[in-house]
């Protein structure tokens, strides 16, 4: 999955400081498999839906102009120096420009807030909920998740022979907010264009914070999907005729024009998988059934696709999930593949994509044909490789996601040991879904244990310290040999 090196060893509070890594073989229950037939895939989802119908909206909204700037001054001292120097001072700068009159117009210009003032007050709100402490240990865990996704995919070590994106070499920042809009990012694209920023904004609704698990599975969505998407010019446009060109090469004409032109969130479901692995697939199914039950339908996946929708329609993104999971390096895809089928299929319906009805089996090859490229398409963007050669999930990272999930079930806290070398963000929410899907399992007990080692991480992430790091993946020393643990 990685090969940057960062934070070895990360320890748990109870671990005595020379606890021998935890060996995890015939202690406490097995991990879950998907080939069993039994999991606890209802409780996650049910634990989604009640975070979905929680209407907290987080902290208020900045709209006081003198106010908002002596707060972003105060909270200067509290980020990092690569954020101070590329993140706050261009937003100061670009609200010195705007003046409080100019300033007031932007917030009438958009009451609902749906675009620039929904920016504005999303970018104050990476500032300063970070710097003033709101939802310290969460907050803290949220930005170690997006900062490891990003960093996993564009860092010196993974790009090898790839050139630099861009737009875009800094992780996005975090914030709390908004719960009716779900999961979303403002890619560097937009954030630049408008404030001249070089990071991106990821947003979770605030219950999150403490339930809904399955909403961190859908961050590689966000942070290694549309925020890798917009850091390299052209790599859209580039799948998105590969993909029309691959589809019309099998009289799939239709479905590949339906594709590409959702291209933004098609490559994103996939690379979210090809970075956290099959949970990220099994993951977005949970969560969309949870999300339309709170929005008034029923626990399943939606079979039809709005022409004006940019997402494709539920079902083939569960089609989708399952052909990506194939499409990996490790050896268990396929019992992980069948499982995300064999849940798709208990929701199938007709299939009616911007108006036309479409045969099941045409929905699932095309799926399937979609995946492929997008993992192997030799995209110019990123000088002749693919997505899959650059990220990928190998046996190494399900065998520590396997042993992760027994540290994160309820009590594992009490068992001494250390979390293995190497162990990534990803790796820790990849584990607690894997943790929650176990029959029986405590939702959010599983979710409060991942926020808290994460939290370790994220003290322990240079990125985040003294010194003006902006890519930790690239703190890696090049030895002539490595000696033999």
């Amino acid at each position: 999955m990685r090969r940057s090196t960062r934070t070895a060893a990360l320890r748990s509070p109870q671990f005595p400081p020379d606890s021998p890594p935890v060996s995890l073989a015939g202690t406490g229950p097995a991990a879950f498999s998907p080939a069993s037939g039994e999991h606890n895939l209802a409780a996650l989802t049910e634990d989604a839906f009640e975070a979905a119908l929680d209407g907290n909206p987080g902290p208020t909204e900045p709209s006081n102009y003198h106010a908002l700037r002596g707060r972003l001054e105060a909270a200067r001292a509290s980020l990092p120096a690569v954020y101070r120097e590329t993140f706050l001072q261009p937003f100061m700068a670009a609200l010195d420009a705007l003046g409080p009159e100019g300033f007031s117009r932007v917030l009438q210009q958009d009451p609902h807030r749906e675009s620039t003032a929904l920016l504005l007050f999303d970018v104050a709100h990476a500032i300063l909920q970070n710097a003033e402490g709101y939802e310290r240990m969460a907050t803290d865990a949220f930005q170690e998740v997006v900062s490891d996704l990003y960093d996993g995919f564009l860092s010196a070590e993974d790009r090898r022979g790839v050139e630099r994106p861009d737009r875009g070499v800094l992780p996005p920042l975090v914030k709390w907010g908004n719960p009716t809009f779900g999961p979303y990012t403002w890619p560097v694209d937009a954030t630049g264009d408008v404030f001249k920023l070089e990071a991106g904004v990821v947003n979770l609704p605030p219950a999150n914070a403490h339930r809904g698990l399955l909403a961190w599975s859908a961050l590689p969505h966000e942070a290694a999907g549309h925020d890798i998407l917009h850091a390299d010019s052209g790599l859209e446009q580039d799948l998105a005729s590969a993909v029309y060109a691959r589809l019309k090469q099998d009289n799939l004409e239709s479905l590949g024009r339906y594709w590409a032109d959702r291209i933004d969130e098609t490559a994103s479901d996939v690379l979210g998988i090809l970075n956290m692995g099959p949970v990220a697939g099994i993951g977005l199914i949970g969560y969309f059934r949870a999300l339309n039950m709170a929005w008034g339908g029923g626990p399943r996946l939606r079979g039809e696709g709005a022409a004006t929708d940019a997402h494709p329609a539920d079902l083939l993104r569960g089609y989708l999930a399952a052909a990506t999971v194939q499409a990996l390096q490790f050896a268990g895809r396929q019992e992980w593949a069948r499982f995300i089928s064999d849940e798709v299929e208990k929701d199938r319906s007709d299939i009616i994509l911007a108006g036309r009805p479409v045969r099941v089996e045409a929905a699932r090859l095309s799926a399937g044909l979609v995946a492929e490229v997008i993992v192997t398409h030799p995209a110019a963007a990123l000088e002749g490789h693919s997505l899959g050669e650059i990220q990928n999930w190998r046996d190494e990272d399900e065998a520590r996601v396997t042993q992760l999930s027994l540290l994160l079930k309820p009590g594992s806290e009490d068992r001494p040991g250390t979390l293995l070398e190497g162990t990534y963000a990803a790796h820790l929410v990849a584990a607690a879904v894997m943790a929650g899907l176990a029959p029986g399992a405590r939702v959010r007990q599983v979710q409060m244990q991942m926020v808290r080692l994460l939290k370790q991480m994220h003290d322990a992430n240079p990125a985040w310290g003294p010194l003006f790091v902006r890519h930790r993946g690239n703190i890696v020393p090049h030895r002539a040999y490595r000696a033999r643990k």
